[in-house]
């Protein structure tokens, strides 16, 4: 404590209050009054003035007394005292203040027993450390128990909320079953006739030229469930022509080989709906011992023989009355003249003025009197080869301007055929057009230089072709429009006029048909050739030139894009002729196409293998307090559900957009919406509406889809190879995915997985397949166990959350048309090339236009395409490089729609962390892509990659809501 001071008289200073002896505090103490106090320390002032007189010697006196009976008493209590325990000695010890006068071997004793007891106090300390740390960590434990405790109910409360809603919605779908009152559709089993046709009585010529499909077919042959069955009469084995002609055997052979892929056609005739003669296009036989079966064109600058059997018609009428099922009156017949090698000549049209009954007449040249409308069918020259990839032949679509404005090249043949007035007016009106002041240039010749030689004698008056194929087709590669000029004499269609638009269309010179009024196109039920060519009356001509200046270049290239699409499809070879022509006559009778063939799934496991099961982590990549959708049973999307309306209600759009009238498929990306009210109105069944139709926030919308379709589910397509660790890490996070369908795992290896592989049980279906060879293609084949139109194609290292993928779901929904995903790129214009070519990016960009299929959703309709539609040449390079299939889905999607991909956010969790290197870390993987996009453009034609600048994010994301409120996803 302290000492304290007391103030004396004013001459004094202060002087310390002593406490009491020994400076503490006694309680024993007596209270001594102040004069007793002050004389105390008088006399205690004097005496210590005297003492320090002799305090020297005394002190030295007490010293020696005190060391003397200190070590007396240490040696006595030491030698009759038993020893003491070192932790009870130890106050003893530290009282010890002065050594100097202890012996050596004492001290060096009291040493070492010092040091004994520091070394005891530190073991004792330490162990009492590690007990501390022990309890810390044992109450660390107990937290994070508590804490995953806290998490597991939570995770429980939420799962308990989604069984509910479960529970609710299958009762919803009992309901639902219940009063449903329209057939569940799905493919039909076929409907065929089982006898052959009957015999009717012939008709007169008369009487054939007032034909319609009502009054000269037998639809009874052919039911809708039919498939419309198609039988060939083989052309060796019932031969309908004139001795001295024959058929071309290139066109016979390869007609028979096309035929024999196509899905229609059938051997027994009895099952047959139409019949199918081959009645030309028949040569003479000395014309035949000439032929080339694979270059047609060469045939164009030779000098034909004199035909012997002139104006004489090849196809034998009675032959072709005889044929085994004609029927007396030939229904249901239809006879197929295709020209190939014979453009000028009589023997083009050679049922002109023959009775064919009720048979249908396929051919390319028709005189008016001649052609039923709705009954025959107009066809292309086949100038093309037999089938495959064409794209070679045609030219590049851009620049839209090219250096000739406008071009023709034709002769009137035979020379002595005249002209009407308004055709020679039309002829001086282009030539002073082409040689008028102006800066367009055109090319219009209308005498072939140098001179073709041609047979007249046997030619139909017409404008024939100059020059050969190759120097036509540079010219119209360099022609933006080309002139297509209509036939002579009123015919409405001529083989002469088809080969033009064949050839316009295959280099991308839009065609302008004058005319047009007058004529009759190919497929003209179906195609839509306004938007693939300029179709003008003749009086146009004086306003053609202001016509041609007035289209735009989006217009341009909309045109020749169209015209290409329509050239390769319909046009372009043997086999899209025939299967064009059989295509067009069943559209008319209203009859679905066979259904697209899916790919057969084969297992990796034999049927006797049970692979191995282990249980997922659980709550790796959910919120444990959000709750993203209900736990479902798997629920396949239903399949041809518009067998019988499609083609009533989009007949121009599958044969003018989609492209692809071939086939029926299970769904299509572009099936229409309902309105929203037919919802809850009658048309309520699979609608999952948020909120029962009151919307809501994040708990509503959790419980429901929502949206403008009805439930449905998606199935993850996953390509691997010999990864199986990585595998099973992905595949385990799946677990609890709602909306998760199946999972499809592509076994790209030839190696089989270890039998030892444990596969994680995620609740849903893992289909294992194996793939017919190594290559990235096989991650968008059509497998027949893809039953959801949504597919999630994600690498076997991705690592999406379950927020991720179902929010990448819901706005697939209403983009089913277009790739929908996370990881977007794009490409970029190369400046440092003089001849302009296109790179593949992956830098940070404010837009993009690919989003790659490492990661996203498409519809299973492109998985159709991308296997039997897109060039093979496209297949190919993939499996060249190893590399590029998600660029080729994406150019497939956007020629197809002209839309571009829709980008979806993410949470930054998209690479697997730790999984081993994959193919994009080649360092010639970016080189690769460069060059498969500027390939890709050439295969196409263009570049059909669209630019976006948006991505999509949930509705809530950045707005403030009520506390009593959820955002519809928590952290997108």
């Amino acid at each position: 404590m302290p000492p304290a001071y007391d103030l004396g008289h004013s001459g004094e200073a202060y002087q310390p209050l002593d406490t009491g002896s020994g400076g503490g505090n006694d309680a024993c103490a007596p209270n001594l009054s102040s004069a007793q106090i002050r004389h105390s320390m008088g006399f205690r002032t004097s005496w210590m003035r005297q003492f320090r007189r002799y305090k020297l010697p005394m002190v030295l006196l007490m010293l020696l007394f005190l060391v003397s009976c200190l070590a007396y008493r240490i040696l006595s209590v030491e030698q009759d005292a038993p020893p003491l325990d070192l932790h009870r000695s130890s106050p003893l010890l530290d009282a010890y203040e002065d050594f100097s006068a202890m012996r050596a071997g004492d001290l060096k004793m009291r040493i070492e027993e010092m040091v004994r007891i520091k070394s005891t106090v530190s073991v004792e300390l330490r162990e009492l450390e590690s007990r501390r740390q022990k309890l810390q960590s044992d109450i660390s434990q107990y937290n994070q128990k508590i804490e995953e405790l806290k998490q597991e109910l939570l995770r429980e409360q939420t799962e308990l909320e989604r069984l509910k809603i479960s529970v609710e919605q299958a009762q919803v779908a009992q309901r639902e079953a219940v009063q449903r009152n329209t057939p569940d559709l799905a493919l039909p089993r076929s409907l065929l006739p089982n006898t052959l046709p009957r015999k009717n009585n012939p008709i007169t010529g008369g009487m054939a030229a007032s034909c319609e499909m009502h009054n000269c077919f037998n639809h009874s042959r052919c039911s809708l469930t039919s498939g419309f069955p198609v039988y060939l009469y083989d052309p060796d084995e019932h031969s309908v022509q004139r001795k001295g002609y024959d058929i071309d055997g290139f066109l016979k052979t390869t007609l028979k080989q096309t035929l024999g892929y196509n899905a229609h056609i059938v051997k027994d005739p009895k099952h047959a709906c139409i019949y199918l003669v081959l009645v030309g296009e028949a040569l003479l036989e000395q014309d035949l011992l000439r032929n080339n079966r694979y270059a047609a064109q060469e045939a164009e600058n030779q000098q034909p023989s004199t035909p012997t059997l002139e104006n004489d018609c090849p196809v034998d009428m009675e032959k072709l009355y005889s044929l085994p099922y004609w029927g007396g009156d030939g229904r249901n017949h239809v006879l197929l003249n295709l020209a190939r090698r014979d453009l000028t000549s009589h023997r083009t049209n050679p049922l002109y003025r023959q009775n064919t009954m009720r048979a249908i007449v396929v051919q390319s040249a028709f005189e008016r009197e001649q052609f039923r409308p709705g009954y025959d069918l107009i066809v292309p020259p086949i100038l093309g080869p037999p089938g495959g990839d064409v794209w070679q032949e045609c030219a590049e679509m851009v620049p839209a301007r090219r250096k000739y404005l406008l071009t023709y090249q034709g002769e009137l043949r035979p020379k002595q055929s005249s002209l009407n007035p308004l055709d020679a007016f039309i002829l001086e009106h282009l030539a002073d057009m082409a040689k008028g002041a102006t800066q367009d240039q055109f090319v219009l010749q209308f005498q072939c230089v140098p001179a073709t030689e041609q047979q007249e004698g046997d030619s139909l008056p017409d404008w024939t072709l100059c020059g050969s194929d190759s120097s036509r087709r540079q010219l119209l590669k360099d022609s933006t429009f080309s002139l297509i000029l209509p036939p002579l004499n009123g015919r409405v269609s001529s083989t002469l006029m088809l080969a033009r638009i064949y050839e316009a269309l295959r280099s991308g010179a839009v065609p302008v048909i004058l005319g047009a009024d007058e004529l009759r196109l190919p497929y003209a039920e179906t195609v839509d050739w306004r938007r693939t060519a300029l179709l003008l009356p003749k009086a146009r001509i004086t306003e053609l030139h202001f016509l041609l200046r007035a289209v735009q270049d989006a217009d341009l290239l909309l045109l020749r894009r169209q015209g290409r699409l329509i050239w390769e499809r319909y046009l372009s070879s043997v086999q899209a002729t025939v299967d064009t022509v059989i295509a067009s006559l069943r559209d008319r009778l209203g009859i679905p196409p066979r259904p697209v063939p899916s790919v057969i799934a084969q297992s990796v496991f034999n049927s006797t293998f049970i692979p191995l099961k282990s249980d997922p982590p659980v709550g790796l990549d959910t919120e444990p307090e959000e709750s993203l959708g209900p736990i479902e049973p798997p629920y396949p999307s239903p399949a041809f559900r518009r067998n019988y309306t499609i083609l009533r209600m989009q007949a121009k759009e599958a044969w003018n957009d989609w492209l692809d009238p071939f086939y029926l498929y299970p769904q299509l990306p572009f099936d229409p919406a309902l309105p929203s009210e037919a919802k809850f109105m009658g048309s309520h069944t699979g609608f999952r509406p948020i909120g029962k139709g009151l919307g809501g926030a994040g708990k509503e919308f959790g419980e429901s889809l929502g949206g403008n379709y009805p439930r449905e589910q998606f199935t993850i397509v996953m390509l691997t190879y010999e990864r199986e660790q990585v595998l099973m890490d992905s595949l385990g996070r799946l677990y609890g995915l709602p909306y998760l369908h199946k999972v499809v795992v592509v076994w790209n290896s030839p190696k089989p997985p270890l039998d030892d592989l444990r596969w994680p049980d995620i609740g849903v279906p893992v289909a294992v397949l194996r793939a017919p060879r190594n290559s990235l293609n096989n991650r968008f084949l059509p497998f027949d166990v893809i039953e959801t139109e949504a597919v999630l194609s994600v690498d076997d290292d991705a690592h999406l959350r379950h927020d991720e993928i179902l929010f990448g779901f819901r706005v697939w929904r209403e983009h089913r048309d277009r790739v929908v995903g996370f990881p977007g790129r794009y490409h970029a214009w190369d400046l440092g090339n003089p001849n302009g070519q296109w790179h593949y990016n992956s830098n940070y960009s404010c837009e993009l236009s690919m989003v790659l299929t490492g990661a996203a959703f498409v519809h299973k309709y492109y998985l159709y395409l991308y296997t039997y539609h897109l060039p093979q040449a496209i297949r190919d390079k993939v499996d060249e490089y190893m590399n590029c299939e998600d660029i080729a889905m994406n150019f497939l999607v956007s020629h197809i729609t002209r839309k571009p991909p829709v980008k979806v956010t993410s949470r930054w969790t998209f690479r697997c962390t730790g999984c081993p290197v994959s193919l994009s870390e080649d360092d010639t993987h970016f080189q690769e892509r460069h060059k498969c996009i500027n390939f890709f453009s050439r295969v196409f034609g263009y570049t059909p990659l669209l630019n976006t600048q948006y991505r999509a994010d949930s509705i809530l994301f950045k707005t403030r809501i009520p506390h009593d409120k959820q955002k519809c996803f928590k952290y997108i």
